[in-house]
């Protein structure tokens, strides 16, 4: 397919999609890097896909509401679990969320392995199918990225550890739903990192910018080329990430 023909009706559900995640990711990837806890979003979103993958062992619609709240009910206990291992042990917090990536990703295989249709499944919980995502899907994540955009506007800087794990369980959980895993973690943390060491007043600016730049051109290039959507986007994003950080401020200047 050639830019000539392509449709931009198209990947729209799919660029609304990334802009919900957006949304909320940006502002809560600023506070995972904040608080030194940057994998545990990879952490959440395995363990929300879990969720997801339990709840379609017993035929569930994938869309359903069953399958989301059972998704959210996996998150919100791994945000719960995690609040209590920080509490106990917080010296190794990041050493533990990488224990709970990988035990619920084995469980994920475990539970997958007499599923004919298991890999395939396995594959678009991780990678996604932004580019078949339609306008109904997107009802619910938007009123939930309103809500948390409202919490993190007025309580921000005074979540205390538990009320910070909760919303991210919540954002997480409707975010592995549309793009996969992945995305989940670049959208959380390449902007983030891309924008580290401008002023503040700009941070979220130049962040909000890259990830928008990052996913539409990602989106038409997969179109163009007839690649993989969500993998071509983390690449995208990534790139574009190193470019606004090369021209951005040096560290020294940035901390002056």
């Amino acid at each position: 397919m050639t830019l000539g023909s392509f449709d931009l009706l198209i990947v729209l559900p799919a660029f609304l999609a990334g802009l919900l995640v957006l949304a909320t990711h940006i502002p809560l990837g600023a506070q995972v890097l904040k608080r030194g806890i940057v994998f545990i979003d990879l952490a959440i979103a395995q363990i929300a896909a879990l969720g997801v993958i339990i709840a379609g062992s017993g035929d569930l619609d994938p869309h359903g509401w069953a399958v989301q709240v059972a998704a959210g009910v996996a998150a919100l206990l791994g945000a719960l679990l995690l609040t209590w291992t920080e509490k106990r042990w917080p010296e190794v917090q990041e050493a533990q969320i990488g224990v709970m990536f990988i035990l619920a990703a084995s469980a994920g295989l475990l539970l997958v392995a007499h599923n004919p249709h298991g890999g395939e499944h396995l594959q678009d919980l991780l990678a996604g199918q932004i580019l078949w995502v339609n306008y109904q899907q997107l009802l619910m994540p938007a009123l939930g990225a309103a809500a948390i955009l409202a919490v993190l506007y007025f309580f921000n800087d005074r979540l205390a550890r538990l009320g910070f794990y909760l919303v991210f369980a919540l954002a997480v959980t409707a975010s592995v739903q549309l793009v996969g895993v992945y995305l989940v973690f670049a959208s959380l943390i390449v902007p983030s990192l891309a924008v580290r060491n401008y002023p503040n007043r700009r941070k979220l600016v130049f962040a909000y910018l890259t990830g928008v730049g990052g996913y539409a051109s990602g989106l038409v290039l997969s179109i163009v080329l007839d690649l993989p959507s969500g993998a071509l986007i983390v690449w995208c994003l990534s790139l574009l990430a190193m470019l606004v950080y090369s021209v951005g401020p040096q560290r020294a200047a940035a901390t002056a």
